[in-house]
């Protein structure tokens, strides 16, 4: 039985510069955190991990950064949920409350030597809180914003998300590199890397300041007459979820093996490990500007085209790329990390609006987060884990490169027999 709504939408009268800005400074807070969390990776293992070896605690604190990434897929299904049957505004707020709270937590999470082995124990917990929330507030938003689009500027307006996820990573980038500059490196490591986590209270009153009084989406409220059961609402959802990996399972990939692994492995060891945090925030900026340009263009030239000349060209890049940040001066490891950031500034900027456009009405939030939630689970997530470990088995930091690569035929053998997306109606 056909349980769909005849009522028309109700047209949104929304200014498009709200609905870009409530997409973006949720992922400002949520990416602020995971990005100083990359960062400070190595002082946060030595004090929360501090009867290991220093290979060890690396590989531990990544471990426990990948944990959040692991928590993304059930937070997409419970708070994609929430999406779908109450609405997309109801996810937005509990979502970044979530976040704001864990986060605040950890800057304040006792270290290893006053709390013994709760303090490892606990900050797993925060970070799986904390993946939590992002499983359902990065496709939330992408999805509001699209759905709250034109179809001319689904591109565009979607791509607001994505910005917002780079606005947190050049502030996280900024913050640690402050710190580093300002504090003497046992300061820093002892509390210094707390001052981001606390402070980032800010971003979380700024948020609910601006998605005080958001308008539902209409495909929203269409989506809320509908409430099919979950199970079988994912399996009919297998295609778009195989096509989902297939446009960001490289792009996540190489993004966090070029702003984590590589930023973490020159600024811990370097003796001036503050300028390669200074030529990160850098090439953050040629993201942030990449972002908009791809969903622009990508409306214009359609989706799936760009996504494959952009796979392509981060496939090509990403060998000679990661050399320079390996083996570089602070200028060649900037060169490097631009090499990159622009066309996987520029993919990140049009996957908001194609993934919302392959997914249906039904049940797109719950099963494009679960989707985005798996796909950065083993891509995104692991990237730093799997390339520090790569690098330390083998004694090769280049072979992350290949395994990245790997991801990249993935994508193209499923983009190549994917349709077009841009012109598909968001309501049916």
């Amino acid at each position: 039985m056909d349980t769909r709504s005849t009522a028309t939408p109700t047209i949104p009268t929304q200014s498009t510069t709200r609905t870009a800005f409530a997409g973006l400074i949720g992922n400002v807070l949520e990416w602020f955190d995971f990005a100083v969390y990359g960062y400070f990776a190595s002082d946060i293992g030595r004090q929360f991990f501090p009867q290991s070896s220093p290979g060890a605690q690396n590989l531990l604190a990544f471990g426990v950064f990948a944990v959040g990434f692991f928590a993304r897929p059930i937070g997409g299904l419970v708070l994609g949920r929430v999406g779908d049957r109450i609405g997309r505004r109801a996810l937005l707020v509990l979502s970044i409350a979530l976040m704001g709270s864990s986060t605040l937590l950890i800057g304040l999470l006792p270290a290893y030597d006053a709390i013994g082995p709760a303090a490892p124990l606990l900050l797993v917990i925060l970070r799986l809180i904390q993946g939590f929330s992002v499983g359902g507030e990065f496709t939330g938003s992408m999805i509001y914003t699209t759905e709250l689009a034109t179809s001319r500027k689904r591109g565009l307006v979607s791509s607001s998300a994505a910005v917002g996820v780079t606005l947190g990573f050049i502030l996280g980038s900024a913050t640690a590199w402050l710190v580093r500059e300002t504090l003497s490196p046992e300061d820093a490591a002892t509390w210094g890397w707390r001052v981001p986590f606390i402070a980032s209270v800010l971003l979380v009153i700024v948020a609910f300041w601006l998605r005080k009084g958001l308008e539902e989406t209409p495909a929203g409220l269409q989506a809320a007459t509908h409430r099919p059961p979950l199970l079988p609402s994912l399996v009919a959802d297998a295609l778009p979820m195989a096509q989902a990996f297939g446009i960001i399972a490289l792009t996540n990939a190489a993004y966090y093996l070029v702003f984590t692994f590589a930023v973490e492995r020159r600024s811990s060891v370097a003796a001036a490990g503050s300028i390669f945090l200074l030529a990160n925030t850098i090439s953050l900026i040629a993201v942030l500007f990449s972002k908009p340009l791809g969903g622009w263009l990508s409306d214009r030239t359609g989706r799936r085209k760009l996504m494959i000349v952009l796979t392509i060209a981060t496939m090509i890049l990403v060998h000679p790329g990661l050399w320079l940040m390996v083996y570089g001066s602070p200028g060649q490891f900037l060169f490097g990390q631009i090499l990159l950031a622009v066309p996987l500034g520029m993919a990140l900027g049009l996957q908001g609006a194609m993934l919302s456009e392959i997914f249906p009405l039904r049940s797109r939030v719950t099963s494009m987060s679960f989707a985005y939630g798996i796909t950065l689970a083993l891509t995104g997530g692991t990237a730093p884990l799997i390339a520090g470990w790569l690098t330390e088995r083998f004694g090769n930091p280049l072979l992350p490169a290949w395994y990245v690569m790997i991801y990249g035929v993935i994508g193209l053998a499923l983009l190549i027999s994917m349709k077009e997306t841009n012109a598909r109606a968001l309501t049916e």
